[in-house]
């Protein structure tokens, strides 16, 4: 089994605004005022294994039958792309307005 780093709070690199981590044990992989991310996961969420370390932008809405609405992110570094779910009830929510833009973007 791969190990985890911490659940910790974070400076969005693209906003400024400080994130918390998530509660129920899930790692927070982006920010939820601008919903940008950082490519800094490797094969592991949380491993933190990554050398990219480019900032993802949030480019659309996806729908997966077990994980319900999830972020997707491109690195602007890379090109890769990422998906994450959407954080909503015992967390900092994400900013509904902007996933709203994106739902215009499902795939």
């Amino acid at each position: 089994m791969k190990k985890r780093i911490l659940n910790t709070t974070f400076v969005c690199q693209n906003c400024k605004r400080e994130v918390l981590p998530i509660p129920n044990g899930s790692y927070r992989n982006h920010c939820p005022f601008c919903l940008f991310s950082l490519h800094v996961d490797g094969e592991v969420p949380g491993d933190r294994k990554n050398s990219c370390k480019g900032l993802m932008e949030p480019t659309g809405i996806r729908y997966h039958t077990k994980k319900g609405f999830q972020l997707i992110h491109r690195c602007t570094r890379c090109g890769t792309y990422r998906h994450n779910v959407i954080c909503e009830g015992n967390c900092q929510p994400d900013n509904r307005e902007l996933i709203q833009e994106l739902m215009y973007l499902i795939t």
